[in-house]
């Protein structure tokens, strides 16, 4: 059979490039075409195939797109190197296993371990155990069984429901603002929020607190807006970075009231007052104080009775709320523009409808008379702890929040206790660099309404012991209840009284 187009080419060309020709005109011909795909050549009949595939050497055009693969990096030794670099300076993150047990009696207690070794949990956020109140449980149970688990998308597309926007209402008047806005976390808000105004302001100024948590300090870098530093809880330094400041220029100032790993507050109506001074917003952040401060559990804005001062307030639904999720709340078209612009909000799935329900249960149980009761025995319960602290003559930071830090310098030393304490039935969590700085390591203790003061005078023997138990030194203030400096004699008990509440129905 001759091939028609072949035919119409000098033989001796046809010889000499066939597999060019093969190469370039084969997906025209339907008898080529057929025989390539059939591995086996005896079954197609066409000519030209059949005298071409015994050739040896490809021509050039046909391998000169071949190249040999680059040599490829040590991705798994880089990756190695790094997390054996934070091994050896104690800097490595080890998950706990902890269960923590949400029935009446077992509360704030923990399952640690394969073995299921029950502890006494100190180092939860969850201040006054709003996650496991029946109130805030009934609410999200029912949620999921009306509107399933999932929000179902973003906010702009099918994850928005009359619950969501209920919630906002709720934070807004809470903060006394005219809108809030609801995130997936705190972190998020913050990041987003910041990072958003910042670039968007035309030549905008950051002042920011040395002690600002990673979230803010995060968004400041993502807006790439010129930043200054003010040392933490400092307005004098804050001022006089502020009068160097052009004047009629865009200007935020970020910090927190209540800082997390110090237990330190503000000086937050002076903060305020500077910034407006020097025409800048306030952007503060009371994710340790909401639920925890204030008649309503606002913060330390409404403890002060200054909330009209902060123009952007960042929260949580995670920690005294006992749910998940962040929020700000401020002025109507500001928060418009977050939700309009801020792609930490828009580009992720909508808080789901449990989350919801529990954080608006959680938000209306801590503004009413039983969130006043809870917020009065865990001030009760926090002092009981410090009180212990300084009898037993165990180091402690000055803290006037429910936050007791208690040092023990060395990422070895405080890991190496937090195991000992562990032991003895007790979790607290080790924190190091690169939470703090190295060098100011510690423990840090979060009591709350539900520890006894016998949970209390175990957890301080054994920490006493832990610290013999490691070679820890510490200072003993006081000996047998009796002041080493004016031979006083003191008792913890009688500078506590353990205030009464129970569960109420809030609707």
């Amino acid at each position: 059979m001759r091939c028609p187009f072949l035919g119409s080419l000098n033989q001796a060309f046809v010889k000499n490039y066939g597999a060019t020709l093969m190469k370039q005109y084969g997906n025209y011909c339907p008898m080529i075409t057929r025989g390539f795909r059939t591995l086996g050549v005896d079954e197609t009949k066409c000519p030209f195939i059949l005298q071409n595939v015994g050739i040896s050497e490809a021509p050039k055009e046909m391998t000169e797109d071949i190249t040999e693969p680059a040599q490829s990096y040590h991705y798994e030794k880089f990756f190695h190197e790094q997390i054996s670099a934070k091994k050896r300076d104690y800097s490595y993150r080890i998950f706990r296993k902890v269960s923590r047990l949400a029935a009446e009696g077992v509360y704030p207690q923990a399952l640690e371990g394969p073995d299921n070794h029950r502890v006494t949990v100190w180092c939860a956020n969850d201040y006054l155990g709003a996650s496991r109140h029946p109130v805030v449980q009934d609410a999200a149970i029912n949620a999921i069984k009306a509107y399933g688990t999932g929000a179902g998308g973003t906010r702009n597309i099918a994850g928005n429901s009359q619950m969501t926007e209920k919630l906002e209402a709720e934070i807004a008047h809470l903060h006394k603002k005219p809108a809030a806005l609801i995130f997936s976390s705190c972190f998020v808000a913050n990041d987003a929020t910041l990072s958003t105004l910042a670039k968007i302001l035309p030549g905008c100024l950051i002042f920011s607190d040395a002690g600002n948590h990673a979230s803010m300090i995060q968004g400041i870098r993502n807006s790439r807006a010129p930043k200054q530093i003010f040392r933490h809880n400092d307005p004098n330094h804050l001022r006089e970075l502020l009068s160097q400041s052009p004047e009629g220029v865009p200007k935020l100032v970020v910090f927190e009231t209540v800082h997390s790993m110090s237990g330190a507050i503000c000086p937050l109506d002076e903060m305020c007052d500077i910034a407006h001074e020097y025409g800048a917003l306030t952007f503060v952040d009371e994710v340790h104080a909401v639920g925890l401060y204030g008649k309503h559990g606002a913060g330390i804005g409404e403890e002060r009775s200054i909330q009209h001062k902060i123009d952007i307030v960042s929260g949580t639904l995670g920690k005294a709320f006992g749910n998940v999720g962040g929020y700000i709340a401020g002025s109507s078209l500001l928060v418009d523009t977050v939700r309009s612009l801020a792609p930490g909000f828009i580009f992720t799935t909508a808080l789901p409808p449990p989350v919801l329900a529990g954080s608006l249960a959680a938000i209306r149980l801590l503004a009413s008379e039983e969130g006043r009761s809870l917020r009065a025995k865990h001030q009760a319960i926090v002092r009981y702890l410090k009180l212990s602290l300084l009898v037993a003559g165990l180091p402690q930071m000055p803290s006037v929040s429910h936050i007791v830090p208690v040092p023990i310098t060395g990422a070895d030393k405080v890991a190496a206790v937090a195991e000992s304490l562990m032991k003895r039935g007790h979790y607290v969590q080790a924190i190091n660099y690169p939470t703090v700085a190295r060098g100011e390591e510690r423990l840090r203790f979060a009591p709350g309404p539900y520890h006894t003061t016998e949970m209390i005078d175990s957890l301080v023997t054994a920490l006493t012991e832990a610290f013999h138990e490691n070679n820890i030194s510490f200072n003993e203030f006081m000996k047998n209840g009796t002041c080493r400096e004016c031979s006083m004699e003191y008792k913890v008990d009688i500078a506590y009284e353990e205030p009464s509440f129970k569960y109420t129905q809030v609707a």
